[in-house]
């Protein structure tokens, strides 16, 4: 097959008087392509003879039957065996199925932009990042919530992402904010949403999430299992977030990133011009958002609480979160129950409180009260531990064991 240029460069040899072997010599082609050519006069198209395709006629059948399947070719290949009696490759059958592959893929892509009312909807998400603290890499957990309609962002640092956190980032938004909106969409987050279905879009609550809904006032909302585009502005903003806010900065300590990221959202995120509503976050809320939110003043806090349950270790203290915390040494090999609020970790056994912590914000730290310690010979405060919390008690704690003084005069020398 030649081009049309090398045609018509054979069709002025030939006017030259050339003959048609030395024509074939200068583009390196056959003698009878020559002759083709000079006996049609000029460029003549291919046609080859074609052969009559294995899947004519079944376009329909395989389309219906490849978005049946979920886009599994390997599946329809086996059908159109075994009700067809057509036997191909998988790689002919892909080839076929493309242009429907390609559909599928878009249709899964696309969504429905939609805008939200004024006070309608705060989307919820936490983004995780690795900051420089302290010359240290950290884990940080960076709670971001959106309004829907100005796109206002707040922004909270954690350490973890617990339901606790969840609970605590959504009161600073409230807080922050000064109203609750009707709804809060999120994602399907274990400490949030118990089951749900993707098929129905039936959605279980946390018990506890839903009293924490109930006592501010809004509906909660999941997003569609894995389709967390749904929440799209705040995927957005938790982006933006980490791209502008974090990247690339270091911090002293976790006090200065989270004065940082107070001052970014109130200087940088709410003075920015967003694309979709032409003009600054803070301005479109003061404008038009603010009045419906529903006013949080008079509200308490919810005082979300973890109850946990703990075996006391030889050392005279139990592990929560990474951090270590003291019990009367009495209680060693005991179970005593854990209660952790966001300031305070409250120890009990058998229904009586026996240990009472500030909880630390950081880890591998380890709390110490002396008091837990008496009869314990050779004990000396360490230097490192976090000031106790005394807890006073009109009734003498029931001793378990003996005094180690005892012990040692049965073993004949002191301990």
């Amino acid at each position: 097959m030649q081009a049309p240029e090398e045609v018509a460069a054979m069709l002025r040899l030939k006017a030259l008087g050339w003959g048609v072997r030395r024509i074939a010599g200068e583009p390196g082609c056959s003698h009878t392509t020559v002759r083709r050519y000079i006996a049609a006069g000029g460029y003549v198209p291919y046609r080859g003879r074609g052969r009559p395709r294995t899947l004519a006629g079944l376009e329909a059948w395989i389309e219906e039957r490849f978005r049946r399947h979920g886009g599994n070719a390997d599946v329809v290949r086996q059908e159109l065996e075994a009700e067809k009696g057509i036997r191909i490759s998988l790689r002919t059958l892909e080839r076929e199925v493309a242009p429907f592959r390609a559909q599928l893929e878009a249709e899964a892509r696309a969504t429905v932009r939609f805008e939200t009312p004024p006070g309608k909807q705060l989307q919820i998400d936490f983004g995780e990042r690795r900051v420089l603290i302290g010359g240290e890499a950290v884990k940080v957990f960076l709670f971001v919530a959106t309004l829907g309609h100005s796109r206002r962002i707040h922004v909270r640092a954690f350490r973890n992402e617990r339901q606790e956190s969840w609970f605590e980032g959504l009161e600073s938004t409230f807080r922050h904010l000064g109203g609750v909106p009707q709804e809060v969409l999120l994602d399907n987050d274990r400490g949030l949403v118990s089951y749900h279905d993707r098929e129905t879009r039936e959605a279980e609550f946390n018990a506890k999430f839903k009293a924490f809904a109930k006592h501010w006032g809004f509906r909660p909302r999941a997003c569609a299992p894995y389709r967390a585009r749904t929440k799209g502005k705040d995927e957005r903003g938790v982006a933006y977030v980490k791209k502008n806010a974090i990247a690339g900065r270091t911090f002293e300590n976790w006090a200065t990133l989270e004065a940082h990221l107070d001052w970014w959202s109130r200087e940088i995120a709410d003075k920015r011009v967003h694309g979709t509503t032409g003009e600054g976050p803070s301005e479109c809320f003061l404008r038009s958002e603010a009045r419906a939110l529903k006013p949080v003043s008079g509200v308490p806090p919810f005082q979300a609480l973890r109850e946990l349950v703990r075996k006391v270790k030889a050392d005279c203290a139990v592990d929560i979160d990474g951090n270590s915390y003291s019990v009367p040494w009495q209680r060693i090999g005991e179970t005593v129950q854990v209660t952790v609020t966001a300031s305070l970790l409250r120890i009990s056994h058998a229904g009586r409180e026996g240990a009472v912590h500030d909880r630390s914000s950081g880890r591998r730290q380890r709390a110490v009260n002396p008091l837990h310690f008496q009869g314990v010979a050779g004990f000396k405060t360490p230097a490192f531990a976090l000031p106790p919390r005394i807890i006073e008690s009109t009734a003498p704690a029931p001793l378990l064991l003996r005094p180690l003084s005892d012990y040692g005069m049965a073993a004949g020398g002191g301990w």
